[in-house]
């Protein structure tokens, strides 16, 4: 859903519904129990958690930041919550393409003919 705040289009969405959408697809291709996707899901489901609280502290701290040295100078400098959500940022995208991995083009089977489930090797 999208919906305009301050003249921007702000995206709404439900990150629990799409939480149940990713599940039921890890069903559909029978690799919910596996340990490689629960483990890759939770990672990824603590990425965007992570990325929802810098981003509060980017909105509420601003972009930059002032730092007062011993003489009272004070410099600029980029607020580091902005670094740290670039990384978070970076590291839930290549997790999330690890889950698309998992959900939509399984592994092959040890036969290499693709009928197995691709986790019954892990």
């Amino acid at each position: 859903m999208a919906e305009k705040k301050d003249g921007k289009v702000v995206l709404k969405v439900d990150l629990n519904e799409q939480a149940k959408i990713i599940l039921e697809k890890a069903q559909e291709k029978g690799v919910e129990h596996s340990f490689l996707f629960i483990t890759t899901f939770q990672r990824y489901k603590e990425h965007i958690t992570h990325l929802a609280d810098l981003e509060k502290i980017i909105k509420e701290e601003g972009m930059l930041c002032k730092k007062e040295y011993v003489k009272g100078r004070a410099n600029l400098y980029m607020n580091p919550a902005i670094s740290a959500y670039n990384s978070t940022a970076s590291a839930a995208d290549k997790t999330a393409q690890l889950l698309i991995r998992y959900i939509v083009a399984p592994l092959k089977d040890a036969d290499g003919d693709g009928d197995g489930d691709a986790f019954d090797l892990f």
